[in-house]
């Protein structure tokens, strides 16, 4: 049997959306279908500008009538504030989590026992593993630093919001939102709907978070990639030999074609869409 590993999310917070109208307010305001989220199972989703970038994500965790929201730990307040503004008359609760509930990410190995945690398995990618929430550690799990979980994560190609993309200023397809299930297109109106659904119809996403490696180690996050004397993107998150960068899929083609060097402060990079992604290098003009 596989092992299994866990870290602690020190870094993320727990909100609790409850009220009779809790599914119906979460429905109308995020990027993904709240309807479909089983009991004591996860949800990715966004909540948008109405510009249709990305201001907040997070995971939803239905919890019997009530939602938990797994989001980043620095914009705890922030999303409270956010959320309390679009709730208006409407019969929903908010508050932030603070009962020792702790929050784990596992990979390796089968689905654990529960034990009386909630474990719901990362709706992004099925690979990523699981979310535990729980005041205890999980049981018969080798604990590792979050260090490594992120290096889980890189590997497997799987952006996240602060460290790979900035939030306010990026779309969601750039972040893979269209590839990772944190968009629904069928479902009705949210904020931000209109200007990520026409993306969407169009084809015209123009950058991409795509994974990078090379044989040695990369270089920090934030340094210049280039190919040519021109600009293809910049290096994000980064763990030895493996690494995401945010890119112009187009230039990145025309390097690629031209059988151009791609590098990032002198070291020769390997670029490769995810193999869990279905978009590809977009058609030459």
């Amino acid at each position: 049997m596989a092992q299994q590993y866990s870290s602690e999310l020190a870094n993320r917070a727990l909100l609790k959306i409850g009220g009779e109208q809790a599914e119906v307010f979460l429905q109308g305001i995020l990027t993904g279908n709240v309807e479909d989220i089983a009991d004591k199972s996860a949800g990715f989703s966004g909540l948008l500008s109405p510009q249709g970038k990305i201001l907040f994500d997070f995971f939803v965790i239905r919890d019997g009538k009530s939602f938990l929201i797994d989001v980043d730990k620095t914009l705890e307040d922030e999303l409270l504030k956010r959320l309390t503004f679009y709730r208006l008359r409407a019969d929903v609760t908010l508050e932030a989590v603070k009962d020792g509930t702790r929050i784990f990410a596992l990979w390796g190995g089968s689905k654990p026992d529960s034990d009386g945690a909630i474990i719901a398995a990362d709706p992004r990618l099925a690979k990523l593993g699981w979310r535990q929430y729980s005041s205890a550690n999980p049981v018969d799990a080798i604990t590792k630093p979050a260090a490594e979980y992120h290096a889980h994560r890189i590997e497997l190609g799987m952006p996240q919001g602060g460290e790979d993309y900035t939030y306010g200023a990026t779309f969601p397809h750039e972040a893979l939102y269209d590839q990772n299930n944190a968009v629904d297109f069928s479902k009705g109106c949210y904020v931000g709907q209109e200007v990520i659904s026409r993306v969407h119809h169009r084809g015209t996403a123009r950058k991409r978070i795509i994974q990078v490696s090379t044989e040695t180690e990369l270089p920090a996050k934030g340094t210049q990639i280039i190919a040519d004397g021109k600009t293809l993107g910049e290096m994000c998150s980064v763990s030895n030999r493996n690494g995401l960068a945010i890119l112009r899929l187009d230039r990145v083609r025309d390097a690629h074609a031209a059988d151009s060097k791609i590098s990032a402060d002198g070291i020769d990079l390997n670029i490769q869409i995810q193999s869990w992604a279905d978009f590809g290098w977009p058609d030459a003009k």
